[in-house]
């Protein structure tokens, strides 16, 4: 099944935005922003891994039980069913680059665990 992403897709978020680069039949690529203060929601995924690497600003990233702080070139691989979250850890925007890969790639396979903006 493709991605159900097209390019130039894109979405406003509590946190920040997010906007497709590229797709393809196993892959979506996006550019995601995150505000100074702001943190995603602990998360989980049951069809995709996902490849992070910080591209802009100070990041806290959360992987498995593993916290760090990550700026720029900094990668990070997220396997399917793995919790995880990333959150601006500085006064800056912070951007990051994610590719899904998967043979499922759609919004809706998003497990929140805690989210600090009632999405539960």
């Amino acid at each position: 099944m493709p991605a159900n992403y097209k390019r130039s897709d894109s979405d406003t978020r509590p946190w920040g935005t997010w906007e497709v680069l590229d797709v393809g039949e196993t892959y979506a690529v996006k550019k995601i922003t995150v505000l100074p203060g702001k943190v995603l929601s602990l998360q989980s995924h049951e069809h995709r891994d996902e490849h992070w690497i910080i591209v802009a600003g100070k990041a806290e990233v959360r992987v498995g039980d593993e916290i760090s702080e990550a700026t720029a070139n900094t990668p990070f691989f997220i396997p399917a069913k793995t919790l995880h979250r990333i959150g601006n850890a500085g006064a800056v925007p912070m951007v990051f680059i994610e590719v899904q890969t998967g043979e499922l790639l759609d919004e809706a396979d998003i497990k929140r665990y805690e989210d600090a903006y009632g999405r539960v």
